[in-house]
């Protein structure tokens, strides 16, 4: 199913209200750093800390009587698990979430914490065979992280808000797990901004979409083993994909050693929280691999870190 700018724009209203519009930032030392003009949207400012609060908001809220009814169940290793169980306390909807074992402590007891039932499973466990058993044994309504056209259109305000607020851009640079962000962000941009350069970024561990964009068909790898743990996909999906072939221009990849000292850049320099995830589009600009030019925007997708973990890190860095 095609996702569009007006089902964006439908989005857009329908989360008004309850998801932050959140701000967009500059840094004359970012800007002297990569040698442009950047524009930071802010969404590890965003309720629960990451982008997945809209497209959760937008797709529990279309879901009828019947639906609500029997509830929701969701996959993922944090950001998406907070997100549906935010949305879910707000709509008055039971959520049941499936994350794994190892997922960060800090995204665990958030997503327990805004009422959600969750289920661990182990390394050696498929999630989207625990999820699809358990949704059948509850009868449950499943939202997947990403390949979604309502989960993609709710990601894809993002995008709206960064170019209303920021004005015409020449780049868009977007951390990418599964592509619901980008592709979403892309679909925005492009009708926004049609000249605009879009680029996603993988962690070099996890780089499904880049592999997939390049081979022009979805490759499938193994489960990443990267600090980008918001990004740790093995496909992008049936949506997301096309869309990705479709409107962006570029794909890129950071290492791990690259991604920490752009992120503990942010925190010290410009006095933000952001996960490894939501910083690997500063990292692909720090690092050259991708060249900035002229007004560049750059989505810092979550701020969902473990600061014990995120010291221990420092510490070495």
């Amino acid at each position: 199913m095609r996702v569009t700018y007006a089902d964006i724009a439908a989005a857009h209203e329908r989360i008004k209200g309850a998801a932050r519009r959140t701000p967009v930032l500059t840094s004359s030392s970012a800007d002297a750093l990569i040698g442009a003009e950047l524009f930071f949207k802010c969404e590890n400012l965003q309720r629960m800390g990451a982008f997945k609060f809209r497209g959760a908001y937008n797709a529990l809220s279309q879901l009828g009587p019947e639906e609500r009814k029997r509830g929701v169940l969701a996959f993922s290793s944090g950001n998406h698990a907070q997100a549906v169980a935010l949305a879910g306390k707000l709509l008055g909807i039971k959520t049941l979430i499936v994350m794994p074992e190892n997922a960060p402590k800090v995204k665990l007891d958030a997503t327990r914490g805004y009422g959600a039932e969750v289920v661990t499973y182990g390394k050696d466990e498929e999630r989207e065979t625990v999820a699809a058993r358990l949704a059948k044994e509850r009868g449950m309504v499943t939202i997947p992280p990403f390949n979604h056209p309502h989960i993609v259109a709710g990601q894809g305000t993002a995008a709206k808000e960064l170019l209303e607020d920021a004005g015409a851009l020449d780049m868009l640079v977007v951390p990418c797990g599964g592509a619901g962000l980008l592709s979403g962000c892309a679909v925005a941009t492009r009708h926004l901004a049609p000249q605009c350069h879009i680029v996603g970024v993988e962690p070099a561990a996890g780089d499904d979409v880049t592999q997939s964009f390049r081979a022009g068909k979805i490759v499938t790898i193994a489960v990443p083993d990267t600090i980008a743990d918001g990004a740790r996909t093995t496909a992008p999906g049936s949506v997301t994909f096309p869309l990705v072939q479709r409107y962006v221009n570029e794909m890129a990849t950071v290492t791990d050693e690259e991604l920490l000292p752009a992120m503990f850049w942010l925190w010290e320099r410009m006095k933000i929280v952001v996960e490894p995830t939501g910083a690997l589009a500063f990292a692909a600009l720090v690092t050259k691999k991708v060249k900035a030019k002229g007004r560049v925007g750059v989505v810092l997708s979550g701020g969902n870190v473990d600061l014990r973990w995120a010291a221990a890190q420092f510490g070495k860095h």
